[in-house]
Order: C-alpha cells, then structure tokens, then sequence
C-alpha cells in the first residue's frame, strides 16, 4: 500500500466518520485532512494505517487519559506495526514484510493511547544502501521534499518523520539513528530531534544497521513534546539486552523540564563543528544561552580521525549480521532472506531499485567476516574510546561542563539526481553517534528561509539533562517562522529579488 493508494483510504475513512466525534476520533481526522492536503507534495507518508480511525475509536471508549491519549504519531517505515502494512525499510524487497508485530516502542506508545497513524518515508535501508544516495529516497515511497522549499532535501534517513512534523501533519513522529538520521533530518525541516543514549529505547523489531548505536527516539514540534513522547517509548525490554539498565535509567522527562536549566551551568561551544552558513545563528544562540546564566567554554579543536574509517567498519559488519538476523524471523512471503538475496533482488530490479544510485555499500557489508573478526573487534574499540571516553567524556571532564554546543548541520541543499547528496558540511553529530550518547536538535533560526538546529549533547544517560537545557534555549529563543512550500527558495519573497539584476 504506497503513496498512492492511501489518499483512497483516508477518503473513505473520513466519509464514514460523519457525525458526533469524540476526542481521540476529531484529532486522527484532522491529522488525515492535513496529510490529504499536503503529502501529495511532500511524499513524507508511505502509508495510513487503515486502522486509524477505529484506534481512535477504541481509545475514545475506553476513555484514555494522559498527555498523550489521543494524539496521531507517525512511525518510520523500519520499524514493525501490528496490522495490515507491511515494514519495508523504503525497500520494494520487504513489500510482502507483514509481521503483525508491534515493536515495543510502539506497543507503549499504544498503552499511553496514542494513534498509529501511519508509516513514514525515509531513506531507503536507512541511508546505507550507497554512499551516492539521494537522502529521503526510498523506492517505496519516493522522494521526500521540504516543505520550506520542494526542491530541497529532508536529510535522512527519517526524511519523512522530519517532514510531515514540519509540515503540521502531525506534531509526534518516530525516527531512528544509527549516525545523525534522526538529529539531520529534524534541523533540516526545523523540527526538534532526540537521538537518545543508546539502550534507552528497545530496537526489537526495528530492521537494523548497528547493535552499537541504533536508536529510535522523537521528532516533534517542541521540546516539551519530545520529552513527553521519550518518557512513553523508554524502557527495558528483554529481547534487547542493552537496554538492561533503561527501566532504572528512565524519567518522567517532561516533569524534569526548566526554563531556568541554563542557569549556573557550563557549555562547551564545539568550534570545530561551526560554520557552513550558520555563524550568525549560532552567535546569535550562544547569546542566548549566556543571557540565561550559562558560562560558555571554547573548545577549538578536536582530532576525529580515529573515528571515521573505523566506524565504517564497524556499520558493515554490524549491519551484515543484524539484517541476516532480522530476515529470519520475517514472514515466509519474504524471499529476500539474507544480505546476499537482498543484493540479488536489487540486481534483478535495477529499474526501479538502482536506477538512481546503486548498492557498493551493501556488497562491501557482505564481505565482512562476522562479529568475532579482530578487525571489527578492533575497529569498534577504537571509534568508540575516541567517540566517548577520549571524546565528549574528556572534554566534558577537562572543562568541567554540562553538555556540549554546535550547529547540527548547514542548511537543506538541493535534490539531486545526478550527483546524489550534495552536502557542504557537517556537525558534531558523530561524536554522540558513536559514543551512543544522547544528541538534541532545537531550530534555532533560518538561513535564507533554510531551518538550522543548534545541537545540545551530553553523556551516557544524560538524556534529562539534555532535553531540560534544550528545552530552556527553546523557551528564551521564541517563536520561528514556519513552512512555507515554496517550490524553491530562490522563488521566496526573501530571495528572489536579490537574483535579479540591478536596474
């Protein structure tokens, strides 16, 4: 059931709910209305769940209670939901990937009487197919777009949770991260991410890329929200050992929020992570978190070469035996049963699968040699002592600071089908990638009418900390101009006339 077909369905589904509606029942409608009116140019939807409307219902009779109860929440299109759609990791392979499971993070979600809404777009296999991708192009789902201007990408991988949450489709989405896939995508369409410590959500039933840094965690609105939705979806889950410690780790997240959590605290500005068109927004972000009472600590440099090669390593071997892992346990109508049919498949379908990018990093991650290789072995110890205990710990520690500060990303750059991902930069978002420490996106302004984050990350299980200093700078910051769906920026009223000619 792609893009296509779902329109029909929430036609229908709002043709047979005429009459007096109830909470839960007025907020899936509306949600459903939004999504009619505007996926059509953003393809950040694959599916609605065509049980939307009678989820609602059911909490409605039961008389769901809680900050949540009610509320619509998409869910990347990697992650299992019980119920008529399948779980396809973008990928035409897993079309037929009808579990009828619901991943834990889901089931709490439902507990706290939440609608699943539908699945979200994302980068096909979560951006690792190529390093020649196209983020937010998935062959299920399409392209995603931005809808502060079409022609320019969502980031990835949870492309289309990042842009229906801008959009206003919904105010709660669920991405997952394996290295700036959830932290990316919210500063590119100006929308809160929370990346958090690794083993505080479950990854059961999630198609995975790595047991060391996969997450799942928010995208919401406001930081508020993505406090309210990680305090539902936390918690340990005995089919995810590295989650042992997430019950006793967990808090009531929202509850921990303040206004005044800048106060007295020390941030470490991450210089080695500015720059690419956000300086002015970040200068302007560091005064606001010193007009809150933080005392702000430069750190110049940081050397990051132990991270990147091993870390790639770490992905292939990682992802080879956790896919091979998770194809097993899928329903017999999958004939794609290991990372090696998967690259078959996609041989096979090169029309529709390959036709804009193809496959490398999938051949190189079928030629790892499993879990126990001294050099996977090694290469994870490496990256993550530089990550973590020689990383953010180090600098945490020698400059005796709360979290550390940067820009997440530059601004959106153009779709392009020819050369693929046209990045001009990055942030610090690997140092929390690896270390599987908590990560935090808050919008911090415009470039150009491009949203950019401004990033705020801590240590292992510093989650709450976290949120509540994100939460204080969004607070102090105000209010930001939303979406506009201009089909370029160029065509904006801010732009535009500087591309003309002087008269």
């Amino acid at each position: 059931m792609t893009n296509g077909r779902w329109i029909a369905i929430a036609a229908v589904a709002l043709a047979g709910s005429a009459g007096a509606q109830s909470h839960a029942e007025r907020e899936t409608l509306g949600a459903i209305a939004r999504a009619r009116a505007v996926d059509g140019q953003l393809h950040s939807i694959i599916a609605i769940d065509p049980t939307a409307i009678a989820q609602a219902r059911a909490i409605d009779q039961r008389g769901a209670r809680g900050t949540l109860a009610g509320k619509s929440v998409l869910v990347k299109d990697n992650t299992e939901v019980a119920g008529p759609l399948p779980t396809t990791a973008g990928s035409l392979a897993l079309m037929n990937n009808v579990t009828g499971r619901d991943s834990p993070l889901v089931a709490r979600m439902r507990g706290a009487g939440m609608v699943i809404l539908g699945k979200a777009n994302l980068s096909e296999w979560a951006n690792i197919r190529s390093s020649n991708s196209i983020s937010g192009w998935s062959a299920v789902g399409g392209q995603t777009r931005n809808p502060f201007a079409l022609d320019r990408n969502t980031c990835g991988s949870s492309s289309g949770s990042g842009a229906a949450v801008a959009a206003g489709i919904v105010e709660y989405a669920i991405g997952t991260e394996t290295d700036g896939s959830i932290t990316c995508p919210a500063s590119l369409n100006g929308v809160v991410g929370m990346k958090p410590t690794v083993g505080l959500v479950s990854r059961t039933y999630i198609v995975p890329i790595s047991a060391s840094q996969d997450t799942a965690g928010p995208m919401t609105r406001t930081v508020r929200q993505a406090a309210e939705l990680l305090s539902v979806i936390a918690g340990s889950d005995a089919g995810d050992p590295a989650t042992r410690e997430a019950d006793r780790r967990k808090r009531d997240y929202a509850a921990t929020l303040d206004a005044n959590a800048l106060r007295g605290k020390r941030i470490g500005v991450m210089r080695f992570a500015a720059g690419f068109g956000t300086d002015p927004l970040f200068s302007a972000a560091l005064a606001v978190l010193k007009a809150r009472g933080a005392t702000l600590v430069e750190i110049a440099k940081f050397d990051d070469k132990a991270i990147g090669g091993n870390e790639f390593l770490v992905l292939l071997t990682e992802f080879k035996a956790g896919l091979n892992d998770y194809l097993a346990s899928t329903p017999a109508a999958v004939q794609t049963r290991t990372l090696a049919d998967v690259i078959a498949f996609n041989k096979a379908n090169a029309g529709t699968e390959m036709a804009l990018f193809g496959q490398e990093t999938f051949e190189r991650a079928e030629k790892t040699k499993g879990l126990s290789d001294p050099a996977y072995l090694k290469a994870r110890r490496i990256s993550f002592a530089a990550a973590g205990p020689n990383g953010i710990d180090k600098m945490m520690r020698d400059h005796r600071l709360d979290a550390l500060v940067g820009p997440t990303m530059p601004a959106a750059w153009k779709i392009d089908a020819v050369h693929g991902d046209q990045i001009s930069g990055g942030g610090a978002g690997s140092l929390a990638a690896v270390a599987g420490y908590p990560h935090l996106t808050v919008p911090m302004g415009q470039v150009k009418g491009l949203p950019v984050g401004l990033s705020f990350i801590g240590g292992k299980w510093h989650d709450a900390k976290i949120l509540s200093l994100g939460f204080a700078y969004e607070q102090a910051r105000g209010p930001l101009a939303g979406p506009s769906f201009w089909r370029s920026i160029e065509d904006s009223p801010e732009v535009a006339p500087l591309l003309e000619p002087a008269r």
